[in-house]
């Protein structure tokens, strides 16, 4: 049972309060921050109750109000930096993957936007003087590109002094030279990865509901989640509506489904990450025709946007586009055998 006494809010007995639980509004902060017409929808109640139980939840929660630029920085200083530990993509993004925003990372195939996500997964879990959150990873896969075996080689392919210092924070007896030893490490970092894949665009949207029941669950844990990875956001979504006849509905559906992955990162103090597929625009005649697909509704939900670019070999270009804070630039990166590396 959740902390927030529901009941003593207007309209809410405890019929309603169970239906607004079920419907993942478990506290008064994830009721201050829905719509009339989402709790309606959801939780089976009329909109002008929906209004009401909104408006005296963010009474109690004291949130939607205005604040100080100091307050706002004030809180700012508990988001979270993830580190890529690649000295050069880190300066190029102010430290690393923002808590409580969206990165969007897009690209053509072969890019790298996978290697991205599962190298995301393993940082996460690092320790904070390491450039990691402590914390653990749910990774939503909708183009069947989670590999175990990956973060085989991702974990294996740390520096030894990470190594030793993960052996002896997790208590594994053994060397790191040892396999049975780099095995259960490994193992342990995939015990804090909790995977599903997403068999359409209604069941991607399920998902997202059901990683906001994981991240609530495991918010006290000993690695409470810290990185949501949607690979790939968008693939679904563009095999289902073909047409310019389907786009606004596409869109919109969309639309909620980066509120509701938006909603988690806030709620839980989450990085998220979504890679992206792209186009070629046949009307660019100067420059790059690649262009990122989701149109101005992810241009605009995205709080970052990294395009990653093949070059030469394993070499991978990461240009910053659009961030609230940072001028665009690049970095190079290299995609290997141990994972992502400085160049």
């Amino acid at each position: 049972m959740p902390e927030d006494d529901l009941e003593s809010l207007p309209g809410v007995g405890p019929a309603t309060a169970d239906k607004l639980v079920e419907a993942g509004f478990e506290s008064y902060q994830a009721i201050a921050v829905a719509s009339p017409g989402e709790m309606s929808n959801t939780a089976d109640v009329g909109e002008s109750t929906a209004a009401d139980i909104i408006n005296a939840a963010r009474d109690s929660a004291d949130i939607g109000g205005f604040e100080t630029g100091a307050a706002v920085l004030e809180r700012r200083e508990e988001i979270g930096k993830l580190s890529w530990l690649i000295p050069e993509v880190d300066d190029l993004l102010g430290g690393g993957i923002e808590t409580q925003s969206i990165t969007e990372v897009y690209g053509e195939f072969g890019a790298g936007k996978s290697q991205v996500t599962h190298q995301m997964a393993v940082n996460v879990q690092l320790p904070h003087e390491h450039g990691g959150l402590e914390g653990s990873c749910i990774f939503i896969d909708s183009e069947d590109t989670f590999r175990p075996e990956r973060i085989d080689d991702m974990v294996r392919g740390l520096d030894d002094e990470i190594i030793a210092d993960l052996l002896e924070r997790r208590e594994i007896e053994g060397s790191p030279g040892d396999d049975d030893t780099m095995n259960a490490l490994l193992n342990s970092f995939l015990d804090h990865i909790h995977v599903a894949k997403a068999f359409n665009s209604n069941h991607q949207i399920l998902l997202a509901e059901k990683a906001k029941e994981i991240a609530r669950d495991n918010e006290d844990a000993e690695f409470p989640v810290r990185l949501l990875c949607v690979d790939s956001l968008t693939a679904h979504f563009r095999a289902e509506y073909v047409g310019r006849g389907q786009l606004a509905d596409r869109q919109q559906k969309l639309n909620k489904h980066l509120h509701d992955l938006m909603r988690i990162g806030d709620l839980y103090n989450t990085a998220v990450l979504v890679t992206n597929q792209v186009a070629s625009n046949p009307d660019s005649y100067f420059g790059d025709p690649t262009q990122p697909i989701g149109g101005n509704i992810l241009g605009h939900t995205s709080t970052f946007r990294i395009y990653l670019r093949k070059s030469k070999g394993d070499k991978r270009i990461v240009r910053l586009v659009d961030a609230p804070n940072l001028a665009d630039g690049e970095g190079i990166m290299r995609v290997q055998d141990g994972g992502l590396k400085p160049e």
